[in-house]
């Protein structure tokens, strides 16, 4: 069935709000106020602006009935390009009228959706000259998205590139002679970012281009993950054409030079800027050029190597303290080169850390100076602003900022003792024990909220501080000789406070990053005692199950026994729950449960043979430690997957609520952000000890299979 032309009479057409036109209007921002498009156009005829013609009547019917021919599903898959391609050509002349109707752009997307390319790109050049004008209005952007999704599914075919990129170079130039505009529109922005995109070869929907703070952004600023803008996350790439995308990017750049201070504060054109830089990322050429333009730099001050005027500087570190601009710095600090860094740390940003530190915006920028420092030079500068400061930054509610430096300390192995210190101190004074600094650190907002800070006792039932688990988690990376303070303080915990902290999904990561630390076996059995009688309740919930499983692999034989004897209590109901296979098989129930005799005779065989290691390869508490987590994981009988599943199930129910700071000046401020909390184990600087657990592991045990499936883990 083919569709002709258009029928002669119809109802005319509707608004973006569904009501009828009026016979001409002026295209609107989006929010039903009039716009003056294009206003900074360079010649006359772009300065015209675009006039909304009414749909006639003959026009809306003939596109009504193509939506319902496509509604009543009566058309088969061949038909319908023939029938998309000829109502495009229908639509020819009256792009922006159709594209900007509240109803028949829904149709109009149908139609993109549907047809072969030649008519895809065909519309999209009919209409380049006017598709600022469609991206802003809210119908008119959902139809440039629609098109461009379209042309995306093309990219791969060799024979489609060269047609595909002269149609988006046709656009993109439209769109460098003004972009301000463009950029500016909370419906504009988003289309050009979806350009951006396409013009890089990464998914157009791609949340981290459309101003999402993935939880990736945590997990590097916390040395949990490798930046995923190295490559932009290659396995993700499609084909794209870089030759535009520097075009559009350099074109927007050089057009909206004067009106920087506007873009850099204004929510739309800031995220913008930064897709732009995030799909620059690595191209140091154009980072180079780009940047300082963003920063208010101009050409003699470059030149002079002034880097930036200091009246300039002084403005432009007052405007990081506005949500917009505060974003841009960060994926500007996360992208810039090293030289261009270190000129931003030394000649913008010196001298301005606390300051910035103690905004509720601000503070963002500091972090993610911090997480992207590139030489331990450059984090001495950091910790002579910052390394005295702790106290004052966790009583304005900065947790993020002290996560960020002791994760930084770590990274580069400097100021580790006196980070460890600095927070011991700045929970506490020299007149009290250690013992309250780990349920300080838990309840960070409660503890620094109190008036009487030396009356303040563990608050039952409340649930504990996101950054303060990833700031003990930290922690206990660290060697136990630092930490002593701390490691007094978790083991000295009620056993009550201990059950509590191992029921809360922050307070179990907690646990198990102590059981995995280099403290002794004698401490960690300690806190471990105190969880007795609760492991078949804890190891019922999704996050208690791992912790139990820590505990078991910190216990001595006895304390092994107890929890698989518990665990057994609970086998039925545990089993129908998603992690309880994977433990039950993991500390081998079935076996304890039907010959308890052999299950005692194996645990006690493995424990020979982690001490026969330990006399072979050295006693010493710090390599025993280490040595006992790698045979730990060796142990393992399980596949990777499982497991792996089950871990990201609690990351994401962590996610949900994670924020890097979490006080209420800052949830006014800025959006919450959601954070992974996931911890990796630091295996890789211990390859000596990893080979010798593997070949100790592989000549004593003869369980292959098992070998295997621990080579797998430690590869996590």
């Amino acid at each position: 069935m083919k569709m002709g032309k258009k029928a002669k009479k119809g109802n005319s057409g509707f608004d973006d709000n569904g009501y009828k036109k009026n016979a001409t209007s002026q295209v609107t921002d989006g929010t039903g106020k009039f716009k003056k498009s294009f206003k900074h156009h360079q010649n006359s005829d772009s300065q015209a602006p675009v006039i909304r013609k009414q749909v006639e009547p003959e026009t809306a019917k003939y596109f009504s009935e193509i939506a319902n021919l496509f509604e009543s599903q009566g058309v088969d898959v061949e038909e319908r390009s023939v029938i998309c391609g000829n109502a495009l050509e229908e639509a020819r002349g009256k792009e922006f009228e159709l594209a900007t109707d509240y109803i028949i752009s829904n149709t109009l997307q149908t139609l993109l959706d549907g047809c072969n390319l030649d008519n895809l790109c065909s519309f999209l050049r009919g209409c380049a000259n006017i598709i600022p004008a469609i991206a802003m209005d809210r119908s008119g952007s959902h139809v440039a998205e629609t098109a461009f999704k379209s042309l995306a599914r093309h990219v791969q075919d060799t024979e489609a590139y060269t047609i595909i990129e002269e149609t988006l170079k046709m656009i993109c130039k439209v769109i460098v002679v003004n972009p301000l505009d463009l950029m500016c529109n909370c419906y504009g922005s988003h289309v050009l970012r979806s350009l951006l995109c396409l013009c890089k070869g990464v998914p157009l929907d791609s949340p981290e281009f459309h101003g999402a703070k993935g939880s990736k952004v945590l997990a590097e600023r916390l040395n949990l993950k490798v930046s995923h803008l190295d490559g932009n996350d290659s396995q993700h790439l499609q084909q794209g054409f870089p030759s535009l995308l520097k075009f559009l990017v350099s074109g927007m750049m050089n057009c909206t030079k004067e009106d920087m201070k506007t873009l850099q504060v204004d929510q739309y054109s800031s995220l913008v800027l930064q897709a732009s830089l995030k799909l620059l990322g690595g191209n140091d050429q154009e980072l180079l050029h780009i940047i300082p333009v963003l920063l208010g730099c101009n050409k003699e001050n470059l030149a002079e190597g002034k880097f930036i005027d200091m009246i300039i500087a002084g403005e432009t570190v007052e405007s990081m303290k506005e949500p917009a601009f505060s974003h841009l710095m960060e994926v500007i600090l996360e992208v810039a080169p090293e030289s261009l860094y270190n000129n931003m740390l030394t000649k913008l940003l010196k001298n301005s850390l606390f300051e910035l530190s103690s905004h509720p915006c601000g503070n963002f920028v500091v972090q993610a100076l911090i997480s992207h420092a590139r030489t331990k030079d450059q984090m001495e500068l950091i910790w002579e602003e910052l390394g005295l400061k702790f106290a004052d930054l966790l009583r304005m509610g900065r947790s993020g900022v002290i996560a960020s430096l002791i994760a930084a300390c770590q990274r580069f192995q400097t100021h580790e003792y006196k980070c460890c210190e600095a927070l011991a101190t700045a929970v506490g004074s020299k007149n009290e024990t250690s013992k309250f600094i780990v349920p300080r650190i838990l309840f960070l907002d409660s503890y620094f909220s109190y008036d009487d800070k030396s009356s303040w006792s563990w608050p039952g039932g409340a649930k504990m501080h996101v950054m303060g688990s990833l700031i003990l988690q930290a922690i206990f990376k660290f060697q136990s000789e630092w930490i002593q303070p701390y490691i007094l303080s978790i083991t000295s915990m009620d056993a009550e406070h201990v059950l509590e902290a191992a029921q809360d999904a922050r307070g179990a990561r907690v646990i198990e990053a102590f059981l995995a630390s280099d403290a002794s076996t004698k401490q960690k059995r300690r806190l471990v005692v105190k969880l007795r009688g609760h492991f078949g309740e804890l190891a019922m919930n999704l996050s208690g199950s791992f912790t139990v499983e820590r505990c078991f692999n910190a216990g001595n034989l006895s304390l092994r026994e107890a929890i698989a004897s518990e665990l057994l209590a609970v086998r039925t109901e545990l089993s129908k729950t998603k992690q309880g296979p994977h433990l039950l098989r993991t500390l081998d129930i079935d076996r304890y449960a039907t010959k308890p005799d052999q299950w005692r005779s194996k645990q006690a065989s493995k424990q020979s043979a982690y001490n026969e290691f330990f006399v072979a390869f050295g006693s010493s508490e710090s390599k025993s430690t280490k040595s006992n987590k790698l045979l730990y994981n060796a142990s393992m009988d399980t596949s990777e997957h499982e497991e792996l599943n089950i871990k990201k199930d609690i990351d994401g129910s962590l996610i949900s609520t994670s924020v890097v700071d979490d006080t209420s000046s800052e949830k006014k401020g800025r959006k919450k952000r959601k954070r992974d909390v996931a911890s990796e184990d630091a295996v890789g600087s211990n390859r000596a000890i990893e080979k010798a657990v593997k070949n100790f592991l592989s000549s004593s045990t003869p369980d292959k299979k098992r070998h295997n499936a621990s080579n797998q883990r430690l590869k996590i």
